[in-house]
């Protein structure tokens, strides 16, 4: 029963969901219309996060990934290259058309996220899951206030549940999470987001 509920946890709150419903909650917050909204979604989805989707399916229909959330470190390698370089041509469109000043920064935000997590995958596994989760949680804090400290609850869920899927221990889970503040905060300060 735990295991299950664990396994559900991840999959519903996996990293491709929880940046695809950040993208439209800021999309909608960002844009005055709710077409230049979905026109922006549609992009960056279309850009950046349905091929990497594709390509990781593909892997593990193959065999060149175990699975589409439990994989070891040295098969990631392939995944985070593709969605770095994803992540810079979908920067410098976002930069290039004048996108929304806001989405130019959550995606300038999570290309650094995803290099720097690329970088540390040679060495070391954090957890993506709890990474994801948790710059979500301080991006939405930041851009909706108090109305959205309710979602710090997902932080702990996550990261449990990918420790009791024995997909990462506790200091790869804490680790990801941290990195993912500092880098949310840092990147929407510089940007001056947030003062």
């Amino acid at each position: 029963m735990k295991d299950t509920f664990a396994r559900l946890v991840s999959v519903i709150l996996n990293p491709f969901l929880v940046a695809v419903t950040t993208l439209v909650l800021l999309a909608f917050q960002a844009t005055s219309t709710a077409s230049e909204a979905v026109i922006w979604i549609v992009i960056s989805i279309a850009i950046s996060i349905l091929p990497v989707v594709a390509v990781v399916f593909v892997l593990v229909r193959i065999n060149k990934l175990d699975g589409f959330f439990s994989n070891p470190r040295e098969q990631r390698n392939s995944v985070y290259l593709l969605a770095s370089i994803l992540g810079v041509i979908d920067c410098a469109l976002y930069w290039y058309l004048h996108a929304p000043r806001l989405l130019s920064v959550l995606f300038t935000t999570g290309l650094i996220a995803v290099i720097i997590f690329m970088v540390i995958n040679y060495c070391w596994k954090i957890s993506l899951h709890t990474a994801f989760i948790t710059g979500a949680v301080v991006v939405l804090v930041i851009i909706f206030g108090w109305e959205a400290l309710f979602t710090v609850v997902f932080i702990p869920l996550v990261g449990w549940s990918r420790i009791i899927l024995k997909q990462h221990t506790i200091p790869q889970v804490i680790i990801g999470g941290l990195l993912a503040v500092i880098i949310v905060t840092g990147i929407f300060w510089s940007f001056g987001v947030i003062s």
